[in-house]
Formats: C-alpha cells, structure tokens, sequence
C-alpha cells in the first residue's frame, strides 16, 4: 500500500529523515519507534506531503505521491492525525467532526459522522460542546473521529497517547483495533511507548537520527525489548560506543555543575544537588559506569 524509498527530508542544512525506507501493507498496523528527533514526525509529514522531500520516492498503491500537494494525498485515501490534535477549539464537536469531510456532500460528511460515533460513542453525547471543554482524552477521540470522517484508507497516527491516562489510552487503541477489524484500515502510528505500539502493530521500525536502524515482527520484539532499548541509544553493549551508559544501569543522574554516576542506586560522583533522569531498562546486571559530563 504505502511505500518509501529512500526518502530524505531537510530543513535547511538540518537532515531530519536520512534515506528512509518503509512500507506499511493493506490493513496493516506498523509502529515507527525512536527517541526525540529521530525523524519520526517528519516522516509523517513528508509522507502527508506536508513538508518538501528532498530525495527518495514516496507511493501509495504505485501512485506516486513525491510531487503532489497535500489536497491531493488526502484524496488517495491517506489521513494524517498530527501530534497536538490539531482541533479548532471555538467550534463544537459536531463542527470539528464535519471538517474531516470538507468538500464532500452533505450526505457523506453525515455518514462520517456516524461512522466515528459508532466508534467513539462518548462524541455523539457531545456533539454540541465546543472542543475546548473536552477532556484530553475525548480531544484526542475527536481528533481521531474526524480522521475517520473522511473514511480513511490509511491512517497517519502521531503521538496519539500524550499527556493521555492509561485508562483513555487504553480506551482509545481499543477503538483503533476495532477500526481495523472491522474497516481493514492501515495504519502508521508513531509511538512513544514502546511497548504500548508494540501491542497493537503488526510490525516495526526503529529511526535513530533519521535512519531505519532496525525492523521487524511486532511480537517478536515483545518478547526481546533490549533489542529495541538497544537500537534507541546505539552502539553495541559492551562499550556502547561511548556514549556513557551501562547496559545494567536503571538510572542517571545529571549535575549542574560536577560528574555524574549511574548505577542502581542514582548516587552521584559528587556532592552538587543535580537534575535526576530515571531511565527504565528490562535487564538485571548490577555493573556500574562513569557518565559524562553533561
């Protein structure tokens, strides 16, 4: 279905996303994983054609999307939901829902509607609140909805858990698996928690500095979470290429001014009070490494 090749995406002499290449299948679920500034929105963005592509090919179907305007990509059937929601919070939930149909007729913007309060019923009780007065996750419902208004044949999903509780979390990939069982929509959906996208995708790719680092089955990288700890922070686990982290550490400690020691227990190298980062590792070595100076 959709298909990159060698994309590249710069802004100015920045390089965000370096000769990417991905697909994601008819009714497939992919998760595109990575740390903060790995290319991961840019993708999304490029693919929605929201930011130029400076190298590479982009297809849905075989048709060629490198040089078409965004109008143009949503009319192949791709709907991008961006981080932040993108809602207009003066207009209500019914107003916001019927932009996802913006120049169709009357009657299929009206069956839009259904179809995304069939999915999310708490917005059909809604449906004359402003949007600002919603809940974080109801917002997120409603930017998800009016997605769905425009009948999607794939689904751009970015950071759609943030700033969300477990519970609407929970309550909103559940609408997602029930989308696509139900409609076979495809999705690409860029994930902060990792093992939430692992749970709900098909397979997976992991950027590290805009580049495909590694890919693969959803499933089997449950059961191997190192691996993707591994291709997030780079190098290989013995040194890890200097970049001053002990595969058996759980937590670092940053001082302004001093050193900083990780190990299990986050002691620091000197008696400076510092900013604590706790970084969560699923392996059991106790071995401890000097961190540098930030």
């Amino acid at each position: 279905m959709l298909e990159l090749r060698g994309v590249t995406v710069r802004y100015g002499r920045t390089l965000a996303v370096d000769n990417c290449s991905l697909r994601v299948g008819g009714g497939e679920a992919v998760a595109l994983l990575g740390a903060n500034g790995a290319g991961k929105t840019s993708i999304l963005r490029a693919v929605s054609r929201l930011v130029p592509v400076t190298g590479g090919s982009l297809t849905i179907d075989g048709i060629d999307l490198t040089s078409r305007r965004a109008h143009e990509v949503l009319a192949t059937g791709l709907v991008h939901v961006p981080e932040g929601r993108g809602l207009f919070p003066d207009m209500t939930v019914l107003e916001n829902l019927r932009m996802g149909a913006f120049g169709r007729p009357k009657s299929e913007a009206q069956e839009g509607v259904d179809f995304a309060c069939d999915v999310f019923p708490r917005l059909r009780e809604r449906l004359g609140q402003k949007s600002w007065s919603l809940s974080g996750g109801e917002q997120q419902m409603l930017a998800v909805g009016r997605a769905l208004v425009a009948r999607p044949r794939l689904l751009l999903l970015d950071e759609i858990s943030l700033g969300l509780s477990p519970r609407a979390t929970a309550e909103l990939y559940g609408a997602l698996a029930t989308i696509r069982t139900g409609s076979g929509i495809s999705m690409l959906i860029v994930e902060q928690q990792a093992r939430l996208a692992l749970a709900n995708t098909d397979r997976v790719y992991v950027l590290r500095q805009g580049t495909v680092v590694l890919e693969g089955a959803s499933a089997d990288f449950s059961s191997d979470p190192a691996r993707i700890w591994q291709a997030y922070v780079g190098g290989d686990e013995r040194s890890n290429n200097g970049n001053g982290y002990s595969p058996g550490s759980t937590t670092i400690t940053r001082l302004r001014p001093g050193r900083a020691r990780s190990g299990r227990n986050g002691r620091t190298g000197s008696g400076h009070p510092g900013r604590r980062i706790v970084i969560k590792r699923p392996v059991g070595r106790t071995d401890q490494s000097q961190a540098r100076n930030p």
